[in-house]
């Protein structure tokens, strides 16, 4: 059964075979060789190759019924536990009663739209690190790029492929889970007053934690990590988050909500700064205090 979800109706495609599976949990019935929405087919059984996730819990807000049960259903055959939650009202419930480990947004909601989901969620202390990927119409850039300025940590265009969400989804929580490493790997730097810990995924500005979400978070450390190198959005692109293509805007807005963070001006960054035709820039010479260091534990 071949599967694309978007906002078209279905039509049909070459069926794939069905391969052999026991005890599965329960299916989404389209009828074989159906497409949501058209472009790049699926299997439905490629989420079966798929490792399987320690046990973590989704909360897929969606109002197309079809769109959530199948979605629900690929990801509850890669291993997760899902919730679901059908308006903004209803999402933002859910989350408060039972914290998920990641939140799958649909942008168009009724009640309470996703742009405003994606907001309270990242006011709220019990929710203002849960990742949240976005999943939006292909031709809605404004829309994507303030669901990324909002705290949205991925975004996938419809119509997608559910393994294609599946796949990361699990990118997004391996990024949040951290990558283990012994802790003389893992060094905390510091610059000034700003400090950051990558093995326990925290940062702070003086005593103050800064709220940062997962992207903003592998940005500021990878920063930290190579002051005085400027880095083109391109690579950034690839060496913080691994993606090989993407919408270049993503790096942008992720720049832009770091330096209201971290900045003392950002309007005038002397933190992260643009360096005109190539891309941003840590700079330490800058920071307030002292200059950068790996921080050594007390004796």
């Amino acid at each position: 059964m071949a599967l694309t979800l978007g906002a078209a109706g279905p039509r049909p495609v070459r069926a794939a075979p069905y391969g052999t599976r026991t005890s599965p949990p329960p299916q989404p019935s389209p009828q074989a060789g159906s497409s949501y929405g058209g472009g790049v087919s699926e299997t439905l059984d490629a989420p079966a190759g798929l490792p399987a996730p320690v046990s973590r819990r989704i909360l897929v807000v969606d109002d197309d019924p079809t769109v959530a049960e199948v979605v629900s259903g690929y990801l509850q055959r890669a291993g997760y536990t899902v919730d679901h939650a059908a308006d903004g009202r209803a999402a933002l419930e859910q989350a408060a009663a039972r914290r998920p480990d990641l939140v799958v947004l649909d942008l168009m909601l009724p009640e309470i739209d996703g742009l405003e989901v994606c907001r309270r969620l990242r006011a709220e202390p019990f929710s203002h690190a849960v990742p949240i990927v976005m999943l939006t119409a292909k031709g809605d850039e404004h829309d994507r790029i303030l669901g990324l300025e909002l705290g949205a940590d991925d975004y996938v265009t419809k119509p997608f492929s559910p393994r294609e969400l599946v796949l990361r989804i699990q990118s997004v929580l391996r990024r949040a889970a951290g990558a283990p490493a012994p802790a003389d790997e893992v060094p905390e730097f510091a610059a000034g007053d700003l400090r950051v810990d990558p093995a326990a995924r925290r940062a702070w500005r003086g005593p103050r934690e800064l709220m940062l979400t997962l992207r903003e978070f592998d940005l500021l450390s990878f920063l930290l990590a190579h002051p005085g190198t400027a880095f083109g959005r391109e690579e950034l692109m690839r060496r913080v988050w691994g993606w090989e293509f993407g919408d270049l805007s993503t790096v942008t807005v992720h720049v832009r909500r770091l330096r209201e963070k971290i900045e003392d001006d950002p309007a005038a960054p002397r933190l992260i700064t643009t360096v005109w035709g190539v891309g941003y820039r840590f700079d330490p010479s800058d920071a307030p205090g002292r200059a950068l260091e790996t921080a050594v534990p007390d004796a």
